[in-house]
């Protein structure tokens, strides 16, 4: 099928920290609230909440973390203050990066957006400064070990998936944004398990950076953004060194 694996330049390669897992296990928790609240905590008649679920699962959050948070958020009345943002920038030697944030003052988060960005030698753009150069897709990644490609491209197919790709480490499949929770489904009920399930953000190009002061600065803008606490998901177009 087309095109190369993005997946595993553009998510860390590292191994989290207790510290970063529960970071992400909050920021997930978040999610869920903000869906539950906005959609009902029904997944089957809510698909926001089902794909926030399947994303939850991914990241390793038990199930009874998410049942709590589905429940707690059901029974909240209080009203939902968060709001779901964008910002797209440029990090060192005009690397694209988009930010998905969801945050209850967006004052704060967009000063802290522009203080990463300067700060890691790169700047904040305008909406749709560096979105046309990404696609937004369904992105499904499943751990390759153990599984024969040619079975796994032809369910993939068959559920509806757009397009499949092997790097050597994982599948890597491609659906419209609205058919992730079907082919996802499809996949699930024939035993696969998934590395991420969810709408991404998916370049077009990558971009190399040779310098190690620009591959430094990057790096840590990446850290910088992970670690707040409004942030979400970052998408970006640097091919991050295999070593990284």
């Amino acid at each position: 099928m087309s095109g190369h694996s993005k997946w595993n330049n553009i998510k860390r390669k590292k191994e989290k920290t207790d510290a970063a897992k529960a970071k992400i296990f909050t920021k997930i928790g978040r999610e869920i609230s903000v869906i539950v609240k906005a959609g009902g905590p029904n997944p089957q008649e809510n698909s926001k909440l089902k794909d926030a679920i399947a994303k939850a699962k991914a990241a390793n959050v038990p199930n009874d973390n998410i049942e709590r948070i589905i429940k707690k958020a059901a029974g909240d009345t209080t009203a939902n203050n968060y709001e779901e943002l964008i910002y797209e920038g440029y990090g060192p030697n005009g690397v694209a990066v988009v930010v998905e944030t969801l945050t209850d003052n967006r004052n704060r988060t967009a000063a802290d957006m522009r203080h990463f960005f300067d700060k890691c030698h790169g700047n904040l753009g305008q909406s749709g400064s560096v979105m046309f150069m990404f696609d937004r897709k369904g992105q499904i990644v499943i751990e390759a070990e153990g599984k024969d490609e040619d079975t796994v491209m032809e369910d993939a197919l068959e559920a509806g998936a757009e397009d499949f790709n092997f790097d050597g480490d994982v599948f890597e499949i491609t659906t419209e944004p609205n058919d992730l929770g079907t082919v996802r489904d499809a996949l699930e009920a024939k035993g696969y398990t998934f590395e991420s399930a969810e709408v991404a953000y998916i370049p077009q190009t990558m971009t190399t950076l040779e310098d190690e002061e620009d591959i430094k600065w990057m790096e840590r803008l990446i850290d910088m953004l992970e670690e707040n606490d409004d942030v979400q998901e970052i998408w970006h177009n640097w091919e991050m060194p295999d070593e990284e």
